[in-house]
């Protein structure tokens, strides 16, 4: 029993054990002793225990072709090749399809320079094996190097009626070359081609290397005219289906090293026109090459253009509906292209009609139609097209959920430039029909006020007021149009008509825009009365200022008298109001109207009228509820206000007594400072 089962302290691994074994070459045997055959007898003995040893691993398993390989291969080193011979048929009655038993079996042949037994091997290795190229090309090798051209030819016509791989027919065509029968090369080609071709049929996508090598063949050996029919005839082959860029790139520089730079630039843009983008890459690189070496600054611009063009069709395919991506695209065709391919590019983005009825969904949609119109109109000149656009655009918009008025405006717009003045009121009396807006209205109003209408602009203005009561601008622009058509009492009735409005948009603005409008008209009381007409529905602070001044500005005598009552008015008026800044902004102006125009002892009352600005502190609360801190905000103590007296009272006496406990501190840290010093 082993009591310390730990770890020993050295440890022994595999691999120590086997480099220590290597190094003291345990494992190694010593050699043979080696034999010395003095007579025939010892060789005929030598031989004869040698052949058992090779019988028996023979019987031993007759399928290990290698045994039977160093039993052919000993008795050719005696020179025995008849014995040899006969093992290796032996051999190949075992295993006929063993591929290294028949070339070992021919290489014997061949060594001893029996070349017809060589044949003879050959042949019957490509009639049972022909699918083996390495027979082929050994035995096509050895009638070359024996002389024998027509047998070599002989073997490879047998070769190419099995149909092989690419490289036996390379390996045919560059035999020919050899011996400089370029007529018989190019034949090979032909048959391959057309082998290839029929091949090619099945495949999803066929090769054109070959076409290729077919062509630079007849283009090395001067045969121009026949390499241009290979690449056509390449061309017609794939169609426009299974287009290769490769092809016609190998065909465009053909052309290049020929000098027809027309025909390559053909190529080129008959290429980039059907082959997809992903597809073109190298296809646009070559391209810009040969414009920038042989073309003008035009022909560069073009390959520019085309692989832009080729960019936006991806994208607009990704996602027909990114109009950003349309409008580049058209932005392109439009800049370089005629107008049928331009058209057909505008009919295809606008065929993208957003697939929601919601306007934030059409707001980019619908420049697509407004910029196919100013193309009709404008670079196209066909103003028929333009209406049609127009038309067609109305017709698909659907005014029960929203309108575009700008589209409405546009092609009314278009219409007065067409100088067809009843179709553009006929066009914006249906939006006002179908969907009135107050853009529509706009636009129409300010037509017939270009045209001089006037009756048919006060009956718009009737309509838009109807539609739109709340609109102050609508009616001040009604009534400034009265006014300037010079009928005051219609404008005047009109103010009164929108001030009496239930809701309005902007009061203060048509307020002002009434007062003004008195003033113009020189009618002081009625400025007057509309004034306090206004105080009694609103006490703020800018009315009274307003009034103030235009007391100031009216009369000559009663001018100061009259401001001044207003003031005093509003004074009392924002006492109780909630905004001290107002009052105190109500105060600045009386007091700058003082410092202008008041005396001493107004002035004097007007500074005791002022409020002190203190500082507060005030808590705040989270919308939880919970504990926000404080917050720091000036407030405004006015004198008038009784009931502020004795906080102001209380806030003198705070600031005493925190100026007499600064005091008492600072001789309470004096004294200190004595001690200290006189202690150093």
């Amino acid at each position: 029993q082993v009591k310390n089962k730990a770890p020993a302290e050295v440890q022994i691994t595999a691999e120590q054990l086997l480099r220590e074994a290597k190094e003291r070459e345990l494992e190694l045997l010593p050699p043979p002793p080696q034999q010395k055959i003095t007579d025939v007898e010892e060789l005929n003995d030598y031989k004869l225990r040698k052949r058992k040893t090779f019988e028996d691993n023979i019987r031993k398993n007759r399928t290990v072709i290698s045994n039977w390989i160093k039993y052919a291969q000993w008795e050719e080193s005696l020179k025995e090749i008849q014995r040899a011979r006969s093992i290796y048929e032996r051999a190949l009655d075992v295993d006929y399809r063993n591929v290294t038993l028949w070339l070992k079996y021919a290489e014997m042949e061949m060594k001893n320079r029996q070349v017809n037994h060589a044949r003879n091997i050959w042949d019957r290795a490509i009639t049972t094996l022909p699918r083996v190229n390495q027979f082929w090309y050994k035995y096509t090798y050895m009638e070359e190097m024996l002389g024998n051209v027509a047998g070599s030819r002989q073997v490879f016509e047998r070769w190419m009626e099995w149909q092989p791989e690419e490289q036996a027919w390379h390996s045919y065509i560059n035999f020919e070359l050899r011996y400089k029968e370029v007529d018989r090369a190019r034949s090979i080609y032909e048959r391959y081609i057309l082998f290839r071709a029929l091949a090619e049929l099945v495949l999803i996508h066929p090769d054109v290397k070959n076409w290729i090598k077919y062509a630079r063949f007849e283009e090395k050996h001067s045969y121009f005219a026949h390499a241009r029919r290979v690449y056509e005839r390449a061309v017609e082959f794939f169609g426009e289906d299974h287009m290769d860029e490769h092809l016609y790139v190998a065909f465009a520089k053909f052309e290049e090293n020929q000098k027809e730079f027309e025909r390559v630039r053909v190529i080129y843009k008959y290429a980039l026109d059907r082959i997809p983008k992903q597809d073109a890459q190298n296809l646009f690189k070559n391209y810009t090459i040969f414009e920038k070496k042989f073309g003008d600054r035009r022909g560069i611009e073009d390959i520019i253009v085309s692989k832009r063009r080729f960019q936006y069709e991806e994208e607009v395919k990704a996602n027909p509906h990114n109009y950003d991506a349309w409008f580049d695209y058209l932005r392109l065709v439009e800049s370089d292209t005629d107008a049928e391919t331009v058209r057909e590019v505008y009919e295809r983005a606008i065929a993208n009609v957003p697939p929601i009825q919601e306007k934030r969904h059409w707001k980019r949609y619908i420049y697509l139609w407004i910029n196919y119109a100013l193309y009709e109109e404008l670079e196209a000149k066909a103003s028929k097209r333009t209406r049609q656009v127009y038309q067609a655009c109305l017709e698909l918009l659907p005014h029960k959920k929203f309108t575009f008025a700008k589209m409405w405006l546009l092609y009314a717009q278009f219409e007065i430039r067409q100088k067809n003045l009843p179709l553009a009121r006929r066009a914006l009396g249906t939006s006002i029909g179908k969907s009135p807006k107050n853009k529509l209205f706009k636009g129409y109003i300010e037509l017939e006020l270009q045209l001089r209408e006037f009756d048919r602009c006060r009956k718009l203005y009737e309509k838009f007021l109807e539609f739109a009561p709340e609109n102050c601008t609508s009616w001040i622009k009604f009534a400034e149009l009265e006014t300037i058509l010079g009928d005051i009492d219609r404008a005047r009735a009109i103010y009164e008509l929108a001030i009496s409005q239930p809701r309005l948009d902007m009061p203060e603005v048509l307020w002002k825009s009434y007062i003004d409008f008195e003033i113009e008209q020189e009618e002081y009381e009625k400025t007057r009365s509309l004034y306090r007409r206004l105080l009694q529905r609103t006490q703020h602070v800018k009315v009274w200022i307003s009034l103030a001044q235009f007391e100031l500005s009216v009369g000559q005598k009663e001018r100061l008298p009259r401001c001044r009552q207003v003031y005093e008015e509003a004074n009392k008026a924002m006492r109780s109001c909630e905004e001290k800044e107002e009052r105190v902004m109500l105060l600045e102006s009386w007091r700058s109207f003082e410092d202008e125009f008041g005396t001493s002892a107004t002035k004097e009352r007007i500074d005791k009228l002022m409020p002190e600005k203190i500082k507060k502190r005030r808590k705040l609360q989270a919308e939880d509820g919970s504990d926000a801190g404080w917050e720091e905000y000036y407030d405004y103590i006015f004198p008038e206000d009784t009931a502020n007296q004795p906080n102001l009272k209380l806030l003198a006496m705070a600031k005493l007594w925190k100026k007499q406990q600064q005091e008492s501190e600072a001789a309470a840290v004096d004294p200190d400072k004595d001690i200290d010093e006189s202690q150093t």
